[in-house]
């Protein structure tokens, strides 16, 4: 069963990006793990409007607004049990490699999905120009 924790990280509170907390855009886990070599999945729950990373029975998500070829992160979060272990970053990740291969453009008003997109250039191209 999925337990959703009433403590939970806004990733979306500025004070998570100055850098200085493990819970900024760049966190790895205690084992030094990144995004990549996790191996747990992403899903996008389009009926939630969200796109949801499960681990350890909590759930972190990244909500969404979509309109014809463009998605607009609203929000990201992680559950408090997950915090420091890079769960945002690999959520950041797998959300936009699924908006890439949909051929989709990112509006990335969630700070946390702006922050990430800016350290990481190969997803600039996603970014709509206004």
């Amino acid at each position: 069963m999925i337990q959703n924790s009433r403590k939970r990280e806004f990733c979306c509170h500025p004070r998570l990006y100055d850098g200085s907390t493990k819970q900024g855009v760049d966190a790895r886990d205690k084992r030094g793990h990144d995004e990549s070599e996790s191996g747990m999945e992403v899903r996008d729950n389009p009926g939630k409007h969200q796109f949801e990373l499960i681990a350890d029975g909590h759930t972190a998500l990244a909500a969404y607004r979509l309109k014809p070829g463009v998605i607009t992160f609203t929000h990201t979060e992680v559950p408090e049990a997950l915090g420091g272990r890079g769960i945002g970053s690999q959520l950041a990740k797998g959300a936009l490699d699924q908006v890439r291969a949909r051929g989709l453009k990112v509006v990335p008003l969630c700070p946390f999905i702006k922050a990430y997109i800016g350290k990481h250039a190969e997803y600039q191209d996603l970014v709509l120009s206004q």
